[in-house]
């Protein structure tokens, strides 16, 4: 790979580095644990290897000591540095914190945190824990070499595993040791097929091997790899043996100490290795990415479902309250009652033969403490269709918190929320009531200009403009599917006497448009009511934060990697 190439590449990696950085995948779906681990890795491989590598092709080659468990690779690694740099023993698991062996002119490289930088440096004493790296700096391992002694890769411990899979990925080589014993087990043949994807270079050790079976157990070790794709890997056998000093003798490892000190000086063969791995964890980083799109997809998908089930569910009680109205629910009872009250003691009458009746009454009731009858109609009216609004808000948001629990990114957003989404909100009654009465005193003005027809406003103002608007108002609670006809059913035929009496004076087509206004005036008003508590749901959606345009910047960073 070309250094113009490589840097072109590294401007693709970092615009990938930060969006993946600034990524979230908050809802919990039926496959959020891989997605977010799927992110987790890229990232990982980002600052672990390709941006560092893509930086620097020269550095020197990660040569990764890799295997199960028990194998022998601290043995192993000290034993070719003829150092004890990394502990090793009888207890399971040994090896738990990585411990990387440098050449002193390779120090500042390492220790300054290019590669791994989530991990701390050690260079004194031991590391300790999973966050920690031991470096050892030594003349044992050429200047363009380092050698890591890496966790077990099937460890009884989860975070030993994830810690090798994490240095694994890392590895420009992989020197994988297994044991005469092991080798055919599944766990490293999953790890070995994906260094064969990758392209990592790979080299196995099998250790501990019996005394006169090497030729027996390596043909077999070999013909294994053939069949699972695996050519022109370098195979060394250690016949099982009594340590020195506790190492294996030089000449046990001298096969591999000469392929670590060719791997050193051969610069030509040094730079294909590496880019070999290189060019494997791009295609692999690039279909991480390209996973990585699709969960975000799916995330944004989830709380578009979550927002139309809010919205959904009060478009749906906005059009069971007109249903209500348009069936008769409000003319009952109360309302019924007061109806008739108006229209029995005459003061719908009087009230529409003068504009000046409905302020003579009001002066009378002021002075007597008794309310008017278009007074009392209107406080009904008012408590019944407040009732209405508010049963059908509290069912949509029954509904919408049913909804969301029965489904975990719903469940994880309501057991967050810091509102209580559970019930409509505490004023939802008395918003309810303002809606009506809001309504009701629009109804003054939507009479008092009567369409905007001249003439019919005239004839409005000299009826009396109260009258009308009552008369209007009982017409939009008596009607279904708006005026269709000339009479009103209401009390038993006594709405029609102010129904008729207006058609007289007014005509037919004055009342449909006063009603029909009036009818889209109170569903406006509901409707901003009902978006208003839908607005409380919402804005925990919008709380989360959700890119929508991930999905497409990620793809198209993929595509970029891709065409590398």
């Amino acid at each position: 790979m070309q250094d113009q190439a490589a840097r072109k590449l590294a401007v693709t990696a970092r615009s990938l580095r930060d969006t993946l950085a600034a990524l979230h995948l908050p809802f919990e779906t039926a496959d959020i644990g891989a997605a977010r681990a799927e992110a987790a890795a890229a990232l990982r491989q980002l600052d672990d290897h390709v941006l560092p590598r893509l930086d620097h092709l020269d550095a020197p080659a990660l040569v990764v000591v890799g295997g199960s468990t028990g194998s022998g690779k601290s043995l192993l690694v000290n034993s070719l540095l003829a150092a004890d740099v990394s502990r090793s023993g009888v207890l399971r698991p040994t090896t738990t914190s990585p411990v990387l062996a440098h050449h002193p002119a390779s120090q500042a490289w390492f220790q300054a945190g290019r590669i791994l930088p989530g991990l701390a440096r050690v260079t004194t004493g031991e590391a300790h824990g999973h966050s920690e790296i031991r470096l050892v700096s030594t003349d044992a391992v050429p200047t363009s070499v380092a050698l890591l002694d890496a966790p077990d890769i099937d460890s009884v411990s989860t975070q030993n595993r994830e810690l090798a899979a994490q240095l694994l990925e890392a590895a420009d080589l992989w020197v994988f040791v297994t044991t005469a014993a092991r080798y055919a087990d599944a766990v490293p043949w999953g790890f070995l097929s994906q260094a064969q994807r990758r392209g990592t270079p790979l080299v196995i050790v099998m250790n501990r091997v019996p005394a006169g079976f090497g030729d027996e157990v390596g043909a077999h070790l070999h013909t294994m790899l053939t069949t699972n794709g695996l050519i022109d890997v370098e195979i060394f056998l250690i016949e099982e043996q009594p340590l020195i000093d506790g190492r294996l003798s030089p000449a046990a490892v001298a096969g591999l100490r000469g392929w670590v000190d060719r791997l050193g000086s051969d610069h030509a063969a040094r730079a294909e290795a590496v880019r070999r791995a290189l060019a494997g964890a791009i295609v692999e980083l690039g279909d991480r990415t390209r996973r990585v799109a699709d969960a975000v997809e799916t995330q944004i998908g989830t709380a578009d479902l979550l927002r139309a089930v809010v919205i959904g569910n009060y478009d749906q009680a906005l059009r069971q309250v007109g249903d209500d109205i348009s069936q008769g629910a409000i003319l009952k009872g109360e309302v019924l009652s007061r109806w008739e009250e108006v229209i029995g003691t005459g003061e719908l009458m009087r009230q529409l033969r003068t504009g000046l009746g409905r302020l003579r009454d009001r002066v009378v009731g002021a002075l007597s403490g008794k309310r008017s009858g278009d007074e009392r109609l209107n406080g009904a009216v008012e408590h019944v269709a407040e009732t209405l609004i508010r049963t059908r808000a509290d069912r949509a948001a029954d509904d919408i918190v049913a909804a969301w629990r029965s489904q975990p990114a719903g469940a994880r957003l309501l057991a967050d929320s810091a509102a209580d989404l559970a019930r409509s909100s505490p004023d939802l009654p008395e918003r309810a009531g303002r809606v009506v009465r809001d309504w009701q005193a629009g109804l003054i003005e939507l009479v008092r200009d009567a369409g905007g027809d001249k003439r019919t406003t005239a004839r409005v103002l000299s009826l009396g403009v109260n009258g009308v608007a009552m008369v209007v108002m009982m017409v939009v609670f008596s009607h279904t599917g708006g005026l269709t006809g000339a009479e009103v059913a209401v009390a038993g035929g006594a709405g029609a006497v102010g129904h008729t009496l207006l058609e007289a004076l007014l005509g037919d087509q004055a009342i449909r448009t006063l009603a029909t206004k009036a009818r889209a005036g109170l569903d406006s008003l509901v409707r901003t009511l009902y978006n208003d508590e839908a607005a409380r749901f919402l804005a925990v959606l919008d709380a989360v934060p959700l890119a929508s345009g991930a999905p497409a910047e990620l793809r198209r960073l993929s595509t970029e990697l891709g065409q590398a």
